[in-house]
């Protein structure tokens, strides 16, 4: 009996601009929870915490009960800092109504917001 093995990719990002990657090969018919755990995530980051972080395949969200094909690549999501509406509202503050996104160009004549 031949066992077939696939091949992903298991992505985790502790901060900003750092991507740690690993390559793993799981029997066929293996899952996103088993994949986790074989790629020893807990080992280079032992304080990582698995309730507050997100899971997902090529941006997808998953759980870890889904079953993996061949080429998959698992992203590990951390949890969000702040939440994007407020960042947006105080970077739009800081820039000011006037010189921001719709509002930058005008054509002459024209009403304030359009």
């Amino acid at each position: 009996m031949v066992t077939k093995n696939i091949q992903i990719t298991l992505v985790y990002s502790p901060a900003p601009r750092k991507v740690w990657q690993a390559e793993l090969t799981l029997p066929l018919g293996s899952t996103v929870g088993q994949a986790i755990a074989t790629g020893d995530l807990l080992k280079y980051f032992p304080s990582f915490d698995f309730g507050y972080a997100s899971v997902g395949i090529w941006g997808r969200k998953a759980n870890s009960k889904m079953l993996l094909r061949d080429g998959d690549r698992i992203e590990i999501y951390r949890a969000l800092r702040v939440d994007p509406k407020v960042a947006r509202r105080e970077r739009f503050s800081k820039q000011g109504a006037r010189t921001a996104g719709l509002f930058a160009r005008r054509r002459p004549g024209a009403k304030a917001g359009y």
